[in-house]
């Protein structure tokens, strides 16, 4: 049986649950070249909580975590099955690491889950798990976390983790026009660094990444991708999609293995 890669995706705007445009086929087209997938496990920056968690509901909910949107996007749900074995699983896993994580019963998915396997799985017949962050920590704690779980690929359980590879929501909306210059030199220097396999230097990413405290004034957004890197293993690092998106969001999309 195939070992499944890991994936890092820039989830972007909850409007791309409504028309997913070029980010979107890049979405389909890497489920597509998947071996079958029995299960989902997906890290998003949207749901964080001391010691890490996972959902645990047989039947998840679609959260609407956002406000101001089209009454078109808050009608939309996304159905998938919740995975409650797995989810045990997977805290036995994270406990036998050294991780105080917890599992919760009640929460559903989020948009940095559901935008994306909405249209990777459509037919959300995939079931998923959501894994929580935790943000008094990290990028090597959180590829730490990943690495706790990157058996699970030998099992046909795909580890995504769901952020966004620069992430500026002031420079999203500042009204001025102004060239934002440090996105793509953020990008350059993400992509040369893993496809390298520069563990060191991606884990100290704010000291040496061009202007990465612009780029990420909070991290909860790129740490889903050291969530993909640890459970990775070393596998090789190769992007599928590097376009920009409402100036500031750079919509990278990783595939490790």
């Amino acid at each position: 049986m195939s070992r499944l890669p890991t994936l890092f995706i820039s989830h972007g705007s909850p409007m791309l649950a409504l028309d997913a445009g070029a980010v979107g086929r890049s979405w389909d087209e890497l489920a597509r070249s998947l071996p079958q997938v029995r299960a989902v496990l997906i890290a998003s920056a949207h749901w964080h909580v001391p010691g890490s968690a996972v959902t645990a509901h047989p039947s998840p909910e679609t959260i609407h975590d956002f406000r101001g949107f089209p009454p078109a996007l808050y009608a939309l749900r996304y159905p998938a099955p919740g995975d409650p074995a797995l989810a045990e699983q997977v805290l036995q896993l994270l406990r036998q690491h050294g991780f105080a994580a917890h599992s919760d019963p009640v929460r559903g998915l989020d948009h940095g889950a559901w935008v994306p396997l909405q249209v990777m799985y459509p037919q959300a017949d995939v079931p998923v798990v959501q894994l929580a962050l935790d943000m008094r920590q990290g990028p090597a704690w959180h590829e730490t976390l990943g690495q706790a779980l990157a058996a699970l690929r030998d099992e046909q359980v795909l580890i995504i983790g769901s952020g966004s590879l620069t992430h500026n929501l002031q420079d999203v909306f500042n009204p001025m026009d102004e060239p934002l210059d440090y996105v793509a030199p953020f990008q350059a220097w993400m992509h040369d660094h893993l496809v390298r396999g520069e563990r060191q230097a991606l884990l100290d990413y704010r000291r040496h990444a061009p202007q990465a405290a612009r780029a990420h004034p909070t991290e909860e957004h790129l740490l889903p991708l050291f969530v993909a890197l640890g459970a990775a293993h070393g596998d090789p690092a190769r992007r599928l999609y590097d376009k920009v998106s409402d100036r500031a969001l750079a919509m990278d999309l990783y595939r490790f293995g």
